[in-house]
């Protein structure tokens, strides 16, 4: 009988524009479940940098917290990322929306030069040192890259981005749709999703292709 595993998924609130990319994030979830394992759902606790109206594209006036939006997702079972123990984890997976590089980091803001939040550098960091794998899909990558530095991943295709990835000490593979970039030496798995013009199928098999080699590392 195989070894169940399981994985502790971070959000970074709920919707495209300032949180969480919606169906990336639920993709992932049932890539777990579709595979036999389990999940834990986390979001830090952190105000987000903006509320986004998804209708215009236009901020709006009103504040929202990265946590109580990401629980929006999880169906409430969520808990914050300061709760977080990589003893309790097998693989750690960071779907992408901009909130990644709003919420979780200021890549949005200060490209190569952006700072990390707190709480995911040390969730990345204690994973990494305990040889566990870590997967991030979309924009989601260049947290992997700002802290872990000397990492081999994708972002899909987009030049600028890529440039920023190779300015923080790592190294870009370009990717198209559903394809996953694996660093066997860092167990790394990253996915380009929605960095890409893509579909949801795009997204669900990206998800599961990225699910399945995690599991494989």
């Amino acid at each position: 009988m195989e070894t169940t595993r399981k994985f502790a998924v971070v959000l970074a609130g709920c919707g495209v524009y300032d949180g969480a990319e919606i169906q990336e994030a639920v993709m992932t979830l049932y890539a777990i479940d579709r595979s036999g394992n389990s999940f834990g759902v986390f979001a830090p606790d952190v105000p987000q940098h903006h509320v986004v109206n998804h209708l215009t594209g236009k901020p709006m006036d009103e504040k929202r917290n990265v946590l109580t939006e990401s629980a929006r997702i999880a169906r409430g079972k969520i808990r914050p990322l300061k709760e977080f123990k990589s003893d309790e984890f097998d693989i750690l997976i960071f779907p992408g929306g901009f909130g990644v590089a709003k919420n979780l980091c200021t890549f949005a803001f200060d490209g190569a030069n952006c700072k990390v939040n707190p709480e995911v550098e040390m969730a990345v960091i204690a994973m990494h040192k305990a040889g566990k794998p870590i997967g991030a899909l979309c924009i989601a990558p260049v947290l992997l890259a700002k802290i872990l530095g000397d990492v081999t991943l994708t972002i899909g295709q987009d030049a600028g981005t890529a440039a920023a990835v190779t300015a923080m000490g790592a190294t870009h593979k370009p990717t198209t749709h559903r394809e996953v970039i694996i660093d066997k030496k860092n167990k790394i798995v990253t996915s380009p999703c929605y960095m890409l013009d893509a579909g949801i199928t795009d997204i669900a098999e990206g998800a599961l292709n990225a699910v399945n080699a995690l599991l494989a590392l």
